[in-house]
Parts: C-alpha cells; structure tokens; sequence
C-alpha cells in the first residue's frame, strides 16, 4: 500500500530528473518509490545513454590501467562468484599486493563467458562519483555504484532479489530482464534473498511481471525485494546498478532503541543486581524485575524528544557519504596563496549545519566541526548559501578586517570546508 503522506524531492537537483524521463519527480515518489517498477526508454530521456558517465572503454581503462584491487571487482559465471584468486595476481617489485586485478586471467575469464562486476564506482571512477553524490542528495539516502559486463548471450546471476532499491542504466549493447513481483516486499539489509532461496526460486518458475529487453539509454526502477534476472542479448552488454539505501522506518525504531537503552544506566532500578543464584534460563524467579526493566523502557521510549532522535539520525546519515572529492596539495596549495578580493564556495556535499553552543558557533559537517565566536554566525550563514562569496565580504559579516578575514578563509580551506570556485579549484 502506498504511504499517503507528501514525499520531499529536493529542488535543483539534475540527477533524479535525468533518470525519470518524462515522469516528473514528484509523481514518482508518490507511485513508485518502494512500491512499483518504473521503465523510462531512451525515447523518453531525448536520446541520453549515459555515455559521459561510464563505457566499455572505462571498463578497460579500469581493469587494466587502475590497479584495481579486490572488492572493487568480482567475477560471476552460471550464477556463481568466482575465487578471487583466479583473477588476481601481485604487482611485481614494490607493489606485491596479491589481490591487484590481472588483466590477463580476466581476458580469459571473460571470453569464456563470465560477468565482470565493477564494485564502488561512487568511489573509483570520477563521472559516476559526481552523479551518485547528486542522487543522493535528491533522494535523501547514500547510494552505491556497481557495473555489470556480461558477454554475449551469458546470464552472470540467477533470479535473486536485493535489500536496497535499484536503478539500472543501460549503457552498452542490450540485455534481457525477466522480473517478478517480492515473496518478501522491502527487505531489510538483514533479510536477503538467500534466507528465502525456496521461495525465490519457485516465483522465478511463475510467469513474469515484466519481460523487457533494455537498450543504451533505457533506465529501469526495480524497489527491493523485486525478483530479477539479466542476460546478455547479442552482444557485450554493460550496465550500471545504482543502489539506493533508503532510509526505513526500522532505521528509526533501531535509533530510538539504541537512545533509550543508552540513557537506561540513569534507572536506580534498572541497575539494580538480580537475585542471588539467578537461572537466567527460566524467568519464574526474576519476571519481576522484566517486568520493572520493560516499564522503564516504555517510558523512556514515550519521553525520548523528536529533536534527539533526529539529532541522532542526522550523524548517521552524515556518516553515511563521503563529501566532494578535495585535492590537497593543491588545496593546501590555495590557501598560501589566498588574497581577501578572492572568492570562496561552501565544498559540496557536506551535509553541514550551525549550533550555537555558549558564545560559540560550530559548523558541523562530514569532515569536521569547526567552531569559532558566535559573530562569526552571518559569515558562515553565507557560506552555506552555497555559492562563491569573496573573503573580505564574508569578513566584514563577521566584523573583521582584511587580515582576519583571510585568516577565517584560509581556515575554511585548510580544513575542507570550503574550495576556490571554478573548473579548477573547486572542491566539488
């Protein structure tokens, strides 16, 4: 059933857009989101394959230039993943690191049929990292990129179901989707489709929900639990696997919980020893004292404030990405070489925040806390406007002169909080 209450799509934001094709964002959370597939075909995206993102070039580039080591690549053949030592090898003198990918076994893996799957390509590969850290900021929740290269005519992975929604972009050749409705809908992270192979494997013998062959451009919504298998038509195909980790309403209950048992040392009671000879294998002699600690629990769970546990959720979701990419020589670099008629732009993707604290103001983010006197406050309030600010105007927010206002910028780079603007310099 579809949750009836509003869904936030954040504004300004290219990448969601890019994905739907013609359905509007807004429209999409309401009806799909969790809930339904969605295919956009090429058509509906004014022709866009994605090919600034990845290729098959990339695939080579990365597999045989990178030094790419494991888990950042596996390999799949009749629904099975391969010993990564059939596919590593050391690096020779001064780089013996035994599990580096080696191209050559993976040629031979290949042309004898088998899916390489390209692991953390948030991480690994530039284009894909900038799009992933925009669709997570529009969807709210981390993501992670996996590419599949299957050769012609070869399945890499049997009918399974994943614990995290998915978006599939095609980017090279065609591949042949079979997709059935969950046996469990939205699994948790703890419930994957092995728990349930039964089930799985007797929903894959029933009629499909969809059969689709995807083509360059064509992107494919499947929500977790959904059970689907790939084969690769007449040709190499490659396509990518943007995993969404949606945030659930467990994540919620499990913050709330960890809050209240954290607080529960504060409980005279609750700290109080169980009786002498206690058998814990049987509650007859201590039910009492359950039923003390369960009290104590409900109304601690009653009284926890909404700001706490939000407060709490927040660091998990700040830990959760990592901010835009920060080139440090040249950032430390920068801030030597920083005059005040220069400007500076808030790095992106920080997740940041203001709290006042005593006379003090701090700028939380996922790189540090930077804390400074609370006239600081309109200064760091137009940095996180988001856009470039010349140093000495963002001093003259904070009463400062030339000198200090340089002082407070070189402290914004120095500590990756903030970048140059521009192709060049820019943190994000």
């Amino acid at each position: 059933m579809t949750d009836a209450r509003p869904h936030v799509v954040r504004a300004g934001r290219p990448a969601l857009t890019r994905l739907l094709g013609r359905l509007d964002a807004d429209t999409f959370a309401r009806e799909h989101w969790g809930h339904t597939l969605h295919l956009a075909a090429v058509e509906e995206r004014d022709g866009d394959e994605f090919a600034d993102l990845f290729s098959l070039d990339a695939v080579d580039e990365l597999v045989s230039d990178r030094a790419l080591r494991t888990p950042f690549l596996r390999v799949a053949k009749d629904g099975s993943t391969l010993p990564e030592s059939t596919f590593t090898s050391s690096g020779g003198t001064g780089a013996g690191m035994p599990d580096q990918v080696d191209d050559t076994r993976l040629l031979r893996h290949f042309a004898d049929g088998s899916t390489l799957v390209l692991q953390g390509l948030h991480r690994t590969w530039g284009p894909i990292r900038a799009f992933a850290a925009d669709l997570a900021d529009d969807l709210g929740s981390p993501v992670q990129v996996n590419a599949y290269i299957t050769p012609p005519a070869n399945q890499g992975f049997d009918d399974h179901y994943d614990v995290h929604d998915v978006f599939v972009l095609q980017v090279s050749g065609t591949k042949r989707w079979s997709l059935r409705e969950p046996v469990l809908p939205q699994p948790l992270r703890s419930q994957p489709w092995t728990d349930r192979r039964e089930e799985v494997g007797a929903r894959a013998q029933e009629p499909a929900f969809l059969e689709t062959t995807l083509r360059p451009g064509d992107c494919l919504y499947l929500p977790r639990g959904w059970i689907h298998s790939a084969r690769a038509m007449g040709e190499v195909s490659a396509h990518l696997t943007i995993g969404v980790h949606a945030w659930t309403r467990h994540h919620v209950a499990r913050t709330a919980l960890d809050l209240v048992g954290a607080g529960l040392g504060d409980e005279a009671g609750v700290r109080q020893s169980l009786p002498l000879g206690v058998d814990l294998s049987s509650p007859d002699g201590w039910g009492e004292d359950v039923e003390q600690v369960r009290a104590a629990l409900l109304r601690r769970l009653r009284d926890l404030p909404a700001e706490d546990l939000a407060a709490a959720l927040e660091t998990g979701h700040r830990r959760s990405t990592r901010p835009a990419p920060v080139r440090p020589v040249a950032q430390a670099a920068a801030a030597e070489q920083l005059r005040a008629d220069d400007a500076v732009v808030l790095r992106r993707h920080l997740e940041p925040a203001l709290r006042d604290d005593g006379g003090r103001v701090s700028l939380i983010s996922r790189v540090a806390t930077f804390t400074l006197p609370a006239a600081y406050r309109p200064a760091l309030e137009r940095l996180l406007e988001a856009e470039p600010v010349v140093v000495r105007d963002l001093g003259a927010l904070a009463g400062l002169d030339d000198d200090a206002a340089l002082e407070l910028g070189r402290g914004l780079l120095r500590r990756g909080v903030a970048g140059l603007p521009g192709p060049t310099g820019r943190t994000g």
